[in-house]
This record gives structure tokens, C-alpha cells and sequence, in this order.
């Protein structure tokens, strides 16, 4: 990281890109300590896998509808204004979070703060795009993941070595604190964007059918889905298959710790090798290494080795995260696509989400926890198969 920012000391350091990429690392953080202990937390209520993994996989379905309903409000509001007002209500959701300890008002806060993290990644989104180059839209997408990975890196360590002694009360307490001081610091750089669709696109059943006709966005759509199908088993089932197997909780926050490693020290020089060279190898490299890991992980019995195995598959994940969002803006038309179907793909997030949880959780039912790496293979593999259709776009050749 610090590499990066001495390069960039002239063009990026004190740019607004650099004062969102401070704002996003610490609204990231707050997300890293919740899901370090979402599982243990979520089976705390449900007192069972499987029911953890479907109430986790509602809450998707819930987001993936979200993402459509919420087009006309994405559209008609001021993106800075209305990312500032997320960060705040989360923020209070999650002292709400810590207070609470009755399954129905967690239930119905799950539901809302679901809601309002739909609108925080679209936002996030449509403001690092208005506010990036064409040419520098995979650098600054490398920079800006990079941020979010230090994040990712840092949390869930800070969460088992130091939060996790006074419980999950003060987990949700901190990232509510961390969501308040993002929140200060995005207002003080006075961060702009009144990109605003003056006339607003309302049909959600149209626009969701407009936004799968094009075969470049489905394609672009799977890709994207793909990644966070990996993390569900990541953050979701690691976690609970690190207790099953007797292993101390600390031992999630440093399982997670070194899965974001990877991330940290490649996500951002290969963003910047697809922009150049293209996406479509990188897409394929990346998707062979979860399949090939995951399928190592059904025949390993060690659970170290198995924690092992999958935090090496979080190198092939390096070349796919911020690559897959940059593929998608690269191949729109106008800012009015922009707009109209950010929202839209976002909901591969959701989608990826719900295959990856709820699909294992009907296995649960059925099989030994090892089958879910098996799954996880043919997931993986299909979304290898899915990127031979990709276009090799290389940003650096445009104007």
C-alpha cells in the first residue's frame, strides 16, 4: 500500500478518488468486524447451519430485489447525498444491533439494514465511476479495492486479538463508531456528485428486462456473481466450519485476515495488467484456481490444510474483483446506462449471494460439510466456462 500511494503521491494522494478511497476503507472496516462474527452471531439465534445459511440467503433475495426497487431513487437522488445519509443510518442500526437481543427485532433490523446497504454499494459505485477517467477506470477501481482490502485484511484480526475478549455487543458498537467517523470525514471533503437521471426510469419489471437483453450485460452480470458466490462460503460456512472442527473463534478472524492478503498484495497490480491487456485471461485464471482449490479442499480431512488450500484460491479471487466492475462499466453505451443499470447489476452481488448460501444449506440437510467444497467446484467451474464469453477489452487502447 504504501508503494501505491508514493507512486500515485502527484495524481492520486490528495484527490477526491484518495478521500473516497478513506472513506470506503473505513466504512469496509466496520463491514469486516460485523461478518467476522455474523455467522457465530446469526447461529446464536438459529442454533443450526442450515438455518443460518437460509436466513442469510433471505436476506439475499431481499437485497436482489432491493437493487431493482431502489432504480428510480438511485436515479433521481444526488449520489454524494444520499451516500452520506446510508452511512449514518447504518450506523445507528448497528447500536441497535449491539442493544438488541430479541430474534423478531433482529429479524426486522436484518431486513432494513439489508436495504440500506443496497443503496451504499450503488452509490459507492456510480461516485467512483463519475469521478474516474475512462482510461483510469481499472487503476482507480484497483485502487479503490485496495483500500477496501486493507480493510478486509486488518478487521477480522482487530475483531479476534482484541474486540472479540468483550463480545459481539462491542463488535457492533465499534463498526457503528468507525460508520459515524466515514460519515464525518465524507461530509468534510465536501465529495460531489449530482449526477441526476431527470427523467426516471419507474417500470422495475422493465428495467430488469431491458438490463438482461443485452448478452454482453448477462455475461458481464455472471462474472460478477461468481466472486461473491466464493465469499458466501468464505464468511457464511468457514466460519461455522471452523467451530465444528473444534478450532477456537480467533482462529476465524485469522483465517479471514489471511484470505484478504492476497487480495491486498495483487488486486491492484493486476487491475491495472487487465486494463492494459484485457480481462478475458485474467477471468479465466482466476475462476481455474477456485475450482482447482475447492476440489483439493473435498479431499483434504486436516482443517488447517483446508483453510490453507482456500486461502491460496483468494490469489485467483485477486484477479477478478475489481476487474469484473471495471468489465461491466467498459462495456455500457452512455451514462445513462450507467444510471439505469448499475442497480441492476449490482444485484449479481445478491444473486452470487444466494446460490452460495442457500444452495448449501439444502445440502446441509442432506450431506456432510465436505460435499459443500464439491459444490463449490462446480460453481466455480461454471463461471470458468461462463468467461470464455467474455470480451478482451483493454482500456489502455482507448482514447
Amino acid at each position: 500500500m504504501g508503494v501505491l500511494i508514493r507512486k500515485y503521491r502527484g495524481s492520486f494522494l490528495f484527490t477526491g478518488m484518495a478521500k473516497l478511497a478513506i472513506v470506503l476503507f473505513l466504512a469496509s472496516l466496520a463491514s469486516a468486524f460485523i461478518d467476522t462474527v455474523w455467522a457465530v452471531y446469526l447461529e446464536g439465534f438459529f442454533h443450526n447451519e442450515s438455518y443460518v445459511g437460509l436466513f442469510s440467503g433471505f436476506l439475499s433475495v431481499l437485497a436482489f430485489i432491493s437493487f431493482f426497487f431502489l432504480v428510480p431513487l438511485i436515479e433521481k437522488s444526488k449520489k454524494s447525498v444520499l451516500y452520506s445519509s446510508v452511512l449514518l443510518l447504518a450506523a445507528l442500526l448497528y447500536i441497535l444491533f449491539a442493544l438488541n437481543r430479541n430474534l423478531v427485532i433482529f429479524i426486522f433490523l436484518s431486513i432494513f439494514l439489508t436495504i440500506i446497504v443496497s443503496i451504499k454499494i450503488t452509490t459507492m459505485g456510480i461516485i467512483v465511476k463519475d469521478k474516474s477517467n475512462k482510461k483510469d477506470l481499472s487503476r482507480n477501481e484497483g485502487v479503490i479495492y485496495s483500500f477496501n482490502n486493507v480493510a478486509w485484511l486488518i478487521g477480522p484480526l482487530i475483531v479476534s486479538l482484541i474486540l472479540l475478549d468483550f463480545g459481539h455487543s462491542v463488535v457492533f458498537l465499534s463498526s457503528a463508531l468507525l460508520l459515524f467517523l466515514a460519515f464525518l470525514l465524507f461530509k468534510i471533503s465536501r465529495i460531489k456528485d449530482d449526477n441526476v437521471v431527470k427523467k426516471v426510469d419507474t417500470n422495475v419489471f422493465k428495467n430488469f428486462l431491458e438490463f438482461f437483453k443485452s448478452k454482453d450485460r448477462v455475461i458481464s452480470y455472471l462474472i460478477g456473481a461468481g466472486v461473491t458466490t466464493w465469499w458466501a462460503l468464505i464468511y457464511l460456512y468457514m466460519p461455522l466450519f471452523i467451530i465444528d472442527h473444534g478450532l477456537k473463534e480467533y482462529w476465524i478472524g485469522i483465517f479471514l485476515f489471511a484470505c484478504a492478503l492476497p487480495l491486498i498484495l495483487f488486486e491492484y497490480p493486476f487491475s491495472k495488467m487487465a486494463g492494459k491487456y484485457g480481462p478475458k485471461k485474467f477471468f479465466l485464471i482466476g475462476y481455474s484456481i477456485a475450482t482447482i482449490t475447492s476440489l483439493i479442499a473435498f479431499f483434504i480431512s486436516s482443517p488447517y490444510a483446508v483453510l490453507g488450500i482456500l486461502v491460496f484460491a483468494s490469489v485467483g479471487f485477486a484477479m477478478l474483483e475489481p476487474t469484473s466492475e471495471a468489465y461491466f462499466f467498459d462495456i455500457l453505451k452512455n451514462k445513462k446506462d450507467e444510471n439505469r443499470f448499475y442497480g441492476p447489476y449490482n444485484t449479481a452481488i445478491e444473486t452470487g449471494l444466494i446460490f452460495g448460501k442457500i444452495t448449501p444449506a439444502i445440502l446441509l440437510f442432506f450431506l456432510p460439510f465436505k460435499y459443500v467444497f464439491l459444490l463449490f467446484t462446480g460453481f466455480m467451474f461454471f463461471f470458468f466456462i461462463i468467461s470464455l464469453k467474455t470480451k478482451n477489452v483493454a482500456e489502455a487502447k482507448k482514447n
